[in-house]
């Protein structure tokens, strides 16, 4: 089984090279469900694996100039106080039991994977549906404040869940200020590594990373996000991203029959 999940580290990184995010959303079920980490440390773990193959992708991007610095920044600056916001406030005070009354019991452990099962089903859903037509540069105010109000929500759900978020920034990006795709993906990788990387430094005391494992996964996800980007470069990555979005979506299905049904923590 860990052969496999070594293999789908290759694959994150794959998808993150070609659709700018998404491969983030699968590392959370192969550290809970391949190698047996509980859903805090599994979120903490993926924050650095997700962070540290967003910076070396967009590293690639920066020698080619194709992040729009300006715009990252706008949109990453709140994003990282809701990262922050997630890691030090919400996940270290949530109660061992989210709901325990009524016949139901829901610990913190089965909250979370929920919640990004959840996460996972509207990823999907995007994924599918077409929907990043590109409106042309629309550099008003109210477009920037959309952009920072999304780059707060996106803050949150990284550091809640250790997803970077890429299905949400690049939509944003090339919908709300008409930056074409290549270079919204760019944009994207970089602002995954800010948020994903000050989300891990917050709260890396609260679990014990085996940095070994950590630092093997994360090359063979860094090998993923080189193959990935040559891959984009003959590939448009807009075509295969409903077919990742069909899989997500079987996975986040997956994910909810096994904790509600399997893992007999609901029990009405």
């Amino acid at each position: 089984m860990e052969l496999i999940g070594y293999f789908l580290a290759v694959v994150i990184g794959l998808v993150m090279g070609l659709i700018g995010g998404g491969g983030s959303i699968l590392t959370v079920p192969i550290f809970v469900y391949i190698f047996g980490f509980d859903s805090i440390t599994a979120t903490t773990l993926s924050l650095f694996v997700v962070g540290a193959t967003s910076l070396v992708g967009s590293s690639g991007f920066m020698k080619q100039k194709l992040i729009d610095f300006p715009t990252a920044f706008i949109f990453g600056i709140p994003s990282i106080l809701g990262v922050l916001f997630s890691r030090r406030l919400i996940v270290p005070n949530l109660p061992e039991y989210i709901i325990n009354k009524w016949g139901m019991s829901i610990n913190k452990d089965m909250f979370l994977l929920l919640l990004f099962a959840i996460l996972m089903l509207v990823s999907s859903v995007k994924m599918i549906r077409k929907t990043e037509r590109p409106f042309g540069r629309k550099e008003n105010g109210n477009n920037y404040t959309i952009l920072v109000s999304q780059g707060l929500l996106v803050g949150i759900i990284t550091g809640l869940i250790g997803a970077g978020g890429g299905f949400l920034i690049v939509p944003a990006l090339v919908m709300l200020i008409g930056l074409p795709m290549k270079r919204a993906v760019a944009t994207s990788l970089f602002i995954i590594s800010m948020n994903s990387l000050l989300g891990f430094l917050s709260s890396m005391k609260a679990v014990s990373a085996d940095w070994t494992f950590l630092a093997v996964f994360t090359s063979l996800s860094i090998v993923g996000i080189f193959i990935g980007i040559a891959t984009a470069k003959k590939i448009d990555g807009r075509k295969l991203k409903p077919i990742f979005g069909w899989i997500v979506l079987v996975m986040g299905l997956l994910i909810i029959i096994k904790e509600i049904f399997f893992k007999q923590q609901i029990t009405i």
